[in-house]
């Protein structure tokens, strides 16, 4: 039995051999809650240290993607860096790589290789498409799934293009799905008996599923769902709107109970027994006038009475946030949702914390993305028992 009150998967190795967004997120997830993860780079390093927001030159998106990690650098391009890789996966638990289907096996570290020297292993391969397909040697990424997958389609105002999010919504999903494909594979391996295996992850899947049963509806009704903006087929009042002061707000309606309630907050009794509004088909059929009534009063009143009401009236609404707003929400606050984190090139930094929260094995944030190569001595050295010398000679040759 593992010691309570410390991280759950502590012990676990992983090496993390992917960049960008999906692939290390789902090494900083496992980060999070006791694995050793060393994250192994280029020598030119991840993409993503370079990708949005800096600061000093830092990337801040790293800095939180490749938090609780340790950093190497080693060039698989070379016969001595595959060496290297090889002696690293013989102690791992795990493997995450996203390279395009094909380019492991081209240097000599595929499936069939690596299962080879460590038959325990658990590998996750996280592609566009998938190693199967027609597609599977196509480069994608979380914009191309967010389209690929009809996310895009369904997604923005009825008489406008399909909208695409403005931050890794399909490489966040693909990662949580390819952490529990990992824990399942563990738990088959170490509780079952079984062996290691492989996890072919597209970035297009998890996202798909997430869309519900369009699959479903379409084979049973020849539904192809449209573009409705901020508004719901299935039922209403379902959408955003704007205070007297400005702020948005959402509200969502998915009982009778809060219907009739949000209802006669907004236009009275009258309003709550209109017979136009007493089956959520009748009332997506009315939908601008449902709008209509809740949008009038909510424009009428301040964000705060807004909120105060709709508390008392026991309706699901929550103010449409940015940023700035988060910081200061009490709720934020109390949860402790941002943690703070001493960094060694910004100094003290705040991020997300890990979530779910629970109650026996909480996660651990120790410390942000490594520096590239921070940890080359530590681990090539100290760990694979390379001399100082070699250490030398693998930078000269371009190797880390």
């Amino acid at each position: 039995m593992s010691e309570p009150n410390r991280p759950p998967i502590e012990g676990l190795r992983v090496i993390d051999s992917s960049t960008v967004i999906a692939g290390p997120t789902i090494g900083m997830l496992m980060g999070d809650f006791g694995a050793d993860v060393i994250k192994v780079e280029h020598p030119r390093g991840d993409p993503l240290r370079n990708t949005g927001y800096q600061k000093d030159g830092v990337g801040l998106w790293f800095k939180m993607a490749n938090r609780n990690k340790r950093g190497i650098t080693l060039n698989f391009n070379t016969p001595r860096g595959q060496e290297l890789f090889k002696s690293l996966v013989r102690t791992a638990d795990v493997v995450i790589e996203n390279f395009r289907t094909g380019t492991m096996e081209k240097w000599g570290l595929g499936w069939e290789d690596l299962r080879s020297i460590n038959p325990k292993l658990v590998m996750v391969r996280v592609t566009g498409f998938g190693q199967t397909g027609p597609y599977k040697n196509r480069p994608g990424f979380g914009t191309i799934a967010e389209a690929f997958s009809g996310f895009a389609s369904m997604t923005g105002e009825a008489d406008g293009p399909p909208t695409l999010p403005n931050f890794g919504l399909a490489d966040g999903i693909a990662a949580a799905y390819g952490t529990f494909a990992t824990m399942f594979a563990l738990y088959h391996r170490d509780a079952k008996g079984g062996s290691g295996q492989y996890i072919d992850l597209s970035i297009y899947e998890p996202l798909f599923q997430v869309l519900g049963p369009q699959p479903l509806q379409f084979d049973q009704l020849g539904i192809i769902q449209e573009r409705l903006g901020n508004r719901s087929k299935n039922n209403a009042p379902r959408n955003t709107y704007r205070t007297r002061d400005g702020h948005w707000v959402a509200i969502s309606t998915n009982s009778p109970a809060i219907v009739k309630r949000v209802m006669t907050l907004c236009g009275g009794k009258v309003a709550a027994e209109d017979p136009r509004f007493q089956t959520p088909q009748d009332r997506v059929a009315h939908i601008d006038e449902v709008d209509g009534i809740v949008a009038s009063w909510i424009g009428r009143h301040d964000l705060q009475v807004v909120l105060e009401e709709f508390e008392k009236a026991e309706a699901a609404i929550g103010p449409a946030y940015d940023i700035g707003q988060i910081f200061q929400d009490p709720q934020y606050q109390a949860r402790g949702n941002i943690i703070e984190v001493l960094d060694e090139d910004l100094g003290p930094i705040k991020m997300t914390n890990a979530f779910p929260f629970m109650s026996e094995t909480p996660a651990e944030i120790r410390h942000a993305g490594p520096r590239k190569g921070e940890h080359n001595r530590d681990i090539l050295v100290g760990e694979l028992g390379l001399s100082e010398q070699e250490l030398a000679e693998l930078e000269k040759d371009g190797v880390i």
